[in-house]
């Protein structure tokens, strides 16, 4: 079953890469953009079928190595 997992920056955290594309947008010419948030897609193929122990496998993945809790939120999605 394949699990997508969604990380963005929390509230509040600064995120210069997503500034850096902000103002490089506004050079080309694309105005009205106020504000980019980045973040991380990632998406695992995992040896199950059962879709809640898929999401809560994914949700013990990104809460150990994928997300950094401290800045950064997830959410876990079956695909």
């Amino acid at each position: 079953m394949k699990v997508r997992v969604d990380i963005t920056l929390k509230p509040g955290v600064l995120d210069p890469q997503g500034e850096a594309v902000r103002h490089a947008l506004g050079a080309l010419g694309f105005e009205g953009v106020n504000g980019v948030r980045q973040g991380k897609v990632i998406v695992l193929d995992l040896a199950t079928d059962d879709e809640q122990a898929a999401l809560a496998q994914a949700s013990q993945m990104a809460e150990k190595l994928l997300a950094n809790q401290v800045i950064e939120n997830f959410t876990v999605t079956a695909i």
